[in-house]
């Protein structure tokens, strides 16, 4: 999730652990605590590939939160040694306010790595876009109460509690949206007999109104949308080539390997100029992916292995403002103007 979110996040939840307490050193240590794991950020990658694929990783997992957080709880002690009878709370502030963003973090589509070192792989329930003010605005609204000095110790932690409570409705809602929007596109599928060899939901950009669907299927894919208010025959499904032939000569590369994985198999294979692009399917829209990567190159002897650079895609933000026109009306077309050689609808 965003920065501001989980700063929010982790300001309410170190509140509401301590709040009571020690006041708003509690809303601030939770605020800082909850941008701490995104610092591996700042981490120097050797690459592109590996900056995409180990981001989330050990600063996300639950197991690192639970041996960091007795050191950390011993350094906040260290600077507030009049608070030293708290060091239970403390520690629990500690580990919820980290725990808790890895476990926000998972519910988007990128991947988190919950369970490093036991294993790398990436969950991602993919049933919250990456900003969401439904999600956030609650605990801001919380939090606002604990800042404001004239509230009473009560009342701030009332409020701030009831943030937590609706931002975590919101959540539950997303996930039964999720399973609504899936049962749709299960019959759409099956009504147009598009074989499916994996498929994914995911949120429209802030909104769990419309999500946006892809289908991998034998050669090509398929991008979408479906709103809760459709019925499956108003989902709406548009096909697009890949070529993932196109990687029989490097496909033993180990970046190659690794974004497959990463991906877990939404991705797509194109050509563009002489350069080999794979782009991740999950994030963006066709034409305007936010993660391609130029994993090989065309060269007299054939194929090469690329530099894996990152290749830019220009979004199109003129779709944003139909997102909610198409909540509503399933006739609302949110398919980009094709560009040459950028889109191959099918």
């Amino acid at each position: 999730m965003d920065s501001l979110t989980q700063i929010a996040l982790g300001g309410a939840v170190g509140y509401a652990v301590l709040g009571n307490k020690v006041g708003r050193k509690a809303l601030v240590w939770g605020a800082v605590l909850g941008t701490l794991p995104d610092l591996d950020v700042f981490l120097p990658y050797v690459g592109e590939v590996e900056a995409f694929t180990y981001h989330r990783g050990f600063s996300h997992s639950l197991f690192v939160h639970l041996l960091a957080s007795p050191i950390i709880t011993w350094l906040i002690l260290k600077l507030h040694t009049g608070t030293r009878q708290y060091a239970k709370q403390w520690f629990w502030l500690v580990f919820l306010t980290l725990s808790t963003h890895a476990i926000l973090d998972s519910f988007t589509v990128y991947g988190t790595q919950l369970m490093w070192p036991l294993t790398e792989y990436p969950f991602g329930a993919s049933n919250l876009f990456i900003i969401d003010p439904m999600y956030t605005l609650p605990l801001l609204l919380g939090l606002v109460f604990a800042l404001f000095p004239k509230v009473k110790l009560t009342t701030a932690r009332r409020m701030n509690l009831y943030g937590l409570a609706l931002s975590s409705a919101y959540i539950c809602w997303s996930l039964i949206a999720k399973v609504a929007i899936d049962q749709k596109v299960e019959v759409a599928l099956s009504n147009r007999n598009i074989q499916t060899d994996v498929y994914i939901s995911t949120p429209a950009p802030l909104s769990t109104l419309l999500w946006r669907v892809v289908v991998m299927s034998d050669g090509r894919y398929y991008e979408g949308y479906a709103s809760v208010f459709d019925s499956p025959q108003n989902v709406s499904l548009n096909a697009y080539g890949t070529y993932p032939e196109l990687l029989n000569e490097i496909q033993s590369e180990w970046g190659i390997e690794r974004l497959q994985w990463f991906t877990k198999g939404f991705y797509s294979v194109r050509q563009k100029e002489e350069r080999i692009v794979l782009s991740d399917l999950r994030m963006g829209v066709e034409c305007s992916y936010v993660f391609n990567f130029a994993v090989g190159e065309w060269t007299e002897s054939g194929i090469q292995v690329g530099d894996f650079e990152k290749v830019s895609q220009r979004p199109d933000l003129s779709q944003i403002g139909r997102i909610w026109d198409r909540i509503w009306d399933p006739s609302v077309s949110l398919v980009p103007a094709l560009a040459a050689n950028e889109c191959e609808q099918e």
